[in-house]
């Protein structure tokens, strides 16, 4: 398992075409950002074609990484689900999007991938724990269900700004909570 400054560094590396440091990082990260798109998704074949959409971000975009201290997971992840979102509100579109639901994928990882994520999840849930109810709520309906900034306000009957600054507010509350 790789660590956050490996990591890092095969990030940095992949910004100036290192294509040995690219795939490092693609051995080191993608079966967790395929657990991430297979769990908006709900279905593995999508979710494994997503995860080639997610890798030519991160190569496309890898130079836009900011190193500052924090987890270089939660910029991939954020790729991932980005990716995954796109994709579901594309099948929605088509007419085809079947209901998310809240199992959570293996992404065919390993025990020892395995429990890194329950102690990253244990760790996720008790920041989120942090938040009041309806706020951790509208994060993870809108980062993890893809709902949009226009549904969450219209379903806790908030303005629209006020949802963005709930979310934006919540982020960064999650944020120091994780950095700690």
């Amino acid at each position: 398992m790789a660590t956050r400054d490996e990591i890092e560094r095969h990030i940095l590396r992949a910004a100036q075409g290192d294509r040995a440091a690219f795939a490092s990082l693609y051995g080191a990260t993608s079966a967790k950002l395929l657990g991430v798109a297979l769990r908006v998704l709900d279905d593995r074949a999508e979710a494994e074609d997503v995860l080639q959409e997610i890798f030519v971000r991160i190569w496309h975009n890898a130079a836009r990484y900011k190193s500052n201290g924090l987890s270089p997971m939660t910029w991939l992840i954020t790729i991932a689900r980005n990716a995954a979102v796109d994709r579901l509100r594309k099948r929605g579109r088509a007419g085809a999007a079947d209901p998310l639901d809240d199992r959570i994928a293996d992404g065919g990882a390993g025990p020892e991938a395995q429990a890194v994520a329950a102690s990253e999840r244990r760790r996720l849930d008790a920041c989120m724990d942090e938040l009041p109810a309806p706020r951790a709520e509208a994060v993870r309906r809108a980062y993890l269900d893809g709902e949009t900034y226009a549904d969450l306000a219209a379903r806790f009957d908030v303005p629209l700004n006020t949802m963005r600054t709930w979310l934006r507010r919540s982020l960064l509350k999650l944020r120091e909570c994780l950095s700690r």
